[in-house]
């Protein structure tokens, strides 16, 4: 006499809708009802006069599926629950009509409850049930309490096989839908877990940053830009072009891969956006999609690049043991300015980059850059002054500014460069190669690169 959940399929893939959730139960429901009645008056248990209940029974559910359609409220669940209620004040009333006869009214309270519970949990069991005692105590009092005879044997056999019909159809499609839902939810985990994985491997086409505003919902993926500012850096390798024309397509393929690596780890060890990889260059921003200030972004950016460039000469050593000959070298340029920042492209296809005459002076300064170099800008020397050393280049002509620009070359941090603060040891020569940073050393490796001094210094002594 109350709704079934909406059914899924076996396979899950699509749900079967009946014309009204709850509308073939409830004609189920009702169905059986009419059912105990005629087997009632047949036996003569029931008065004759009750039997316009079978048509009204009959006719009822119908009625409320057309009368909801109309008013388009058969989606509504507060009116669903309402109608749910309804049943409950229709129960108390029939049962008051067949005086309580003791069979029937026992099965179609189980009816009633079982259909409670299965579509509502126990707060439409509640409901339902405070709906259904006030229903029984309206009719008491309009048309009196009395109590029906000994339920007749046929009567009871009928009751119980009608609730037994409308329990086993109700829970057959309970359990359709509980698989169903069970196979929706593994469906949904294994469609999770794919889309967990293809965004990780989507991923790696983005810089992390850039990804996880996306994925996180904080930047949209549409077709727009602003203007901040932002530390530009630029940078190639010197001799790559001469490596190449030695070197076979999958070596050199292998060597350069290794080199965006390392590269790229740096980069995101110091928080900057990775925006292409061009050839054997770099180009990498900081201030976007998340900013420290210009200070910090320009300084995280200068910082990068030292620790690039002092990086290139373990990869140097690595690469000659590999039997590279070419000396190779790293040169960069970084500015710092005001740049429009976004999405460029169309709305089918966006690439998320920069562009301005900062990006220009960047990249310049990288093609003037002597091999080892970090060429910056005025505006990039004037942030990071106070804590790396830079020389005096003078300045140069760059199209699309009015002026010559002053440029700098760094040094290295100033705690770095001498004193008791120094922690940077370098030195190349032939046959021998050391870069050390004391402050990276730790308790673990320190004995075994000892150890491995001693017995260099001691070869060198005996040779």
């Amino acid at each position: 006499m109350v709704p079934i959940p909406r059914l899924l399929p076996r396979n899950g893939k699509a749900p079967i809708t009946p014309p009204m959730p709850d509308y073939n139960a409830r004609v189920l429901g009702y169905l059986m009802f009419a059912i105990m009645i005629v087997a009632g008056i047949l036996e003569g248990h029931f008065d004759d006069s009750l039997i316009w209940l079978i048509p009204v029974a009959m006719l009822w559910p119908h009625l409320l599926y057309f009368v909801l359609r109309y008013f388009n409220q058969h989606k509504n669940y507060r009116m669903r629950q309402a109608i749910l209620y309804t049943d409950g004040l229709w129960c108390a009333g029939t049962l008051t009509l067949i005086h309580f006869s003791l069979t029937p009214t026992l099965f179609l309270l189980i009816m009633l409850n079982f259909s409670l519970i299965i579509v509502g949990g126990m707060s439409s069991w509640l409901y339902g049930n405070i709906a259904f005692l006030g229903g029984f105590t309206i009719t008491s009092i309009v048309i009196g309490l009395e109590f029906a005879p000994p339920t007749p044997p046929v009567l009871s056999i009928v009751s119980g096989l009608c609730c037994a019909i409308y329990v086993c159809v109700t829970a057959y499609y309970t359990h359709q839908q509980a698989q169903a839902l069970v196979l929706a939810k593994s469906q949904i985990q294994l469609q999770r877990e794919q889309s967990i994985t293809l965004s990780h491997k989507l991923a790696k086409y983005l810089s992390p940053q850039v990804w996880q505003s996306i994925f996180t919902g904080e930047r949209d993926v549409r077709l727009e830009t602003q203007r901040k500012k932002l530390a530009v850096f630029f940078s190639d390798i010197k001799g790559f072009t001469d490596l190449s024309e030695e070197m076979e397509p999958e070596s050199l393929t292998e060597l350069l891969n290794t080199y965006f690596n390392e590269m790229s780890q740096i980069v995101l060890k110091y928080g900057g956006t990775i925006d292409k990889f061009v050839g054997d260059s770099i180009m990498v921003f900081f201030g976007d999609p998340t900013s420290r200030g210009s200070k910090e972004d320009t300084l995280a950016c200068v910082a990068m690049a030292i620790e690039m460039r002092k990086h290139m000469k373990v990869l140097r050593q690595k690469w000659k043991s590999q039997g590279i000959r070419t000396p190779l070298e790293i040169r960069m340029g970084i500015s710092t300015g005001f740049c429009t920042v976004g999405n460029f492209g169309a709305e089918n296809r966006m690439d998320y980059t920069i562009i301005g005459k900062e990006v220009n002076l960047a990249a310049r300064l990288e093609k003037l850059s002597e091999p080892g170099e970090i060429l910056v800008s005025l505006e990039t020397f004037s942030l990071i002054k106070d804590s790396i050393l830079c020389r005096d280049k003078g300045e140069i002509e760059v199209k699309g500014f009015s002026k010559p620009v002053p440029i700098y070359s760094v040094v290295d941090f100033r705690r770095d460069i001498s004193g008791a603060n120094q922690s940077f040891i370098e030195l190349e020569a032939e046959g021998f190669a050391m870069y050390m940073d004391s402050n990276k050393v730790g308790p673990e490796s320190r004995e075994t690169i000892l150890r491995a001094l001693e017995k260099a210094t001691d070869r060198l002594r005996n040779s």
